[in-house]
């Protein structure tokens, strides 16, 4: 074999070999050599190998154990059947934990309850800007909006700015606002629950899940409260231009749940929170889920759970004869039938 026919199989092998990176110089380099020694050099085309990768299980977690049990990854919640007032499931259910924009069915039910004007209109102030967490709104400074508005848009879209709005505009401003949101509890029996701002922005807002399944529980008595939490979407004219608003609840999109009470909340010392009234084997259960870190660790909660209570409830005729773990049953006789909002 000659030496120029030698160099132009080395140089041909070298292109073959070469990554995809590296083809465009290694063949600039074999121009320059075969120029030099005087050798016609065709590259070889290196042929592309097509790598499939295959997702694996490996970091699936399951939904469920030996046992049937679902396995949570809030890190606390409560189950509770409203009607009999069995506790279903729980853990750390009395842990104090901030409970950001879940506040907000408070602000709601002491609104109601001191029979504002819903159809007065309240102006959004400079006031009302979250300078505390500087959370965006799409409720600009001037905004007007009658009272009714504001509540349903500080219910199902969270906005902070209609919750302060709301607090600002009770008879005595909001330290009375805040005063007889506090009240509130007590005479609900939260002892684990206090208020430090109508919005849940304040990281000290704080309750346990076992209150809170008090909570909604009683929020769930007002038509209102349960209308406005459940609408998916609804527009509104900020300034003369209609704007859509969405609930923070991707739920109750789910033909699969049947929703009386939602509320979602998330700062950052909370974590994702979800308290829900729900219709699970046709019975009213409280779910409050809290310090939820992953993006849909609440919503996957929550799942597992209308999974269990189904296959749970659902081979029971009744839980009313099980001994109740609750000390009370906020639920009145009005409960034993689905409410369609």
């Amino acid at each position: 074999m000659s030496h120029g026919r030698l160099i132009a199989i080395l140089l041909s092998s070298v292109l073959v070999i070469a990554s995809t990176a590296d083809r465009a110089q290694a063949a600039t380099r074999a121009k320059r050599i075969s120029r030099t020694h005087g050798v016609a050099v065709t590259p070889v085309r290196a042929r592309r190998v097509k790598v499939t990768i295959r997702p694996t299980n490996h970091h699936v977690q399951p939904d469920f154990d030996r046992e049937g049990n679902p396995l949570l990854r809030s890190s606390a919640f409560m189950v509770q059947d409203l009607n009999s007032g069995q506790v279903l499931l729980e853990k750390n259910s009395d842990s104090v934990l901030p409970i950001a924009s879940i506040s907000k069915l408070m602000t709601s039910m002491v609104v109601l309850d001191a029979h504002q004007d819903l159809s007065e209109v309240i102006e959004i102030t400079d006031d009302d800007v979250d300078r505390l967490k500087g959370t965006s709104s799409h409720l600009a400074v001037g905004t007007k909006l009658a009272r009714e508005d504001v509540m349903r848009l500080a219910l199902m879209a969270s906005e902070n700015r209609a919750a302060s709005a709301m607090a600002r505009n009770y008879p005595g401003g909001k330290p009375a606002f805040i005063e007889a949101m506090n009240q509130k509890a007590q005479a609900l029996g939260l002892k684990e629950t206090h208020f430090l701002d109508s919005s849940g922005l304040n990281k000290n807002n704080v309750s346990s899940a076992r209150d809170l399944a008090v909570m909604v529980a009683t929020a769930s008595r007002y038509p209102l409260i349960r209308q406005f939490t459940t609408t998916t979407s609804y527009t509104v004219a900020l300034n003369g231009r209609p704007r859509e608003f969405h609930n923070t609840n991707a739920l109750l999109k789910s033909p699969d749940w049947q929703i009386g009470v939602s509320k979602t909340g998330y700062i950052n010392e909370s974590g994702k929170c979800l308290v829900m009234q729900a219709w699970l084997a046709n019975k009213p259960v409280a779910i409050v889920l809290l310090d939820s870190w992953g993006r849909f660790t609440r919503l996957a909660d929550a799942n597992r759970i209308r999974k269990w209570v189904e296959t749970a409830l659902g081979r029971q005729p009744s839980v009313a004869g099980l001994s109740s773990a609750a000390t009370m049953n906020p639920v009145t006789s009005s409960m034993t039938e689905p409410v369609i909002n």
